[in-house]
């Protein structure tokens, strides 16, 4: 099938067919295999806000229904039902991670969709830096291979939290949880 040929993806059809999988528990997106339809004019960008046509969408309990239904293939994103699958923009991440709570076995995120997850082995933390500006960029693992940028407030509270350890012969500054020490920056450059 050309994409000519391809059936025309609209928000509505895609978030009825997500309402109707979602009935079941959370949607298994990843055995999910349909045909791709075209892109979506939907966005997400950094700050976590979704556009649809270029107007944000106000309604979040819509946001959560598209959020539940969306998959990285490779460097792309999609929204997916068991019979569609659509592109969307993403600018950063799909999500974000809007506070965190020290719980029992490490440090709980939560996203601004409303999914948890505690970071450690299945959720890791990774920080990015600008290589012009030096500027970190945190991300944590939410499902599969979707993360969250961890929002500026958050990720202060977090380096509050912070601890010193080697790593290959190196001391780096980082966070710990779930038993797992994720590095944020050589413990060299914090006293440069």
């Amino acid at each position: 099938m050309s994409k000519t040929d391809q059936p025309q993806a609209n928000a509505e059809g895609i978030a009825a067919a997500a309402r109707s999988a979602r009935k079941k528990g959370p949607p298994p997106v990843h055995l999910w295999n349909p045909p791709f339809c075209g892109d979506l004019d939907m966005r997400i960008t950094r700050d976590g806000t979704w556009f649809y046509l270029g107007t944000p969408i106000g309604r979040h309990e819509l946001v959560k229904l598209f959020s539940s239904i969306i998959r990285k293939d490779s460097d792309d994103y999609f929204l997916v039902t068991p019979v569609e699958k659509v592109g969307i923009k993403v600018d950063d991440a799909p999500f974000v991670a809007v506070d965190f709570n020290p719980v029992e076995g490490g440090l709980e995120f939560l996203t601004n969709v409303g999914d948890k997850a505690i970071a450690g082995p299945e959720h890791p933390i990774r920080v990015v830096r600008d290589p012009e500006t030096g500027e970190p960029s945190p991300y944590v693992l939410i499902r599969r291979n979707l993360e969250a940028l961890i929002d500026r407030k958050s990720f202060y509270r977090l380096v509050e939290l912070g601890e010193t350890e080697e790593i290959d012969g190196e001391d780096w500054f980082g966070i710990r949880s779930g038993g797992e020490f994720f590095p944020i920056i050589p413990a060299a450059e914090l006293n440069a």
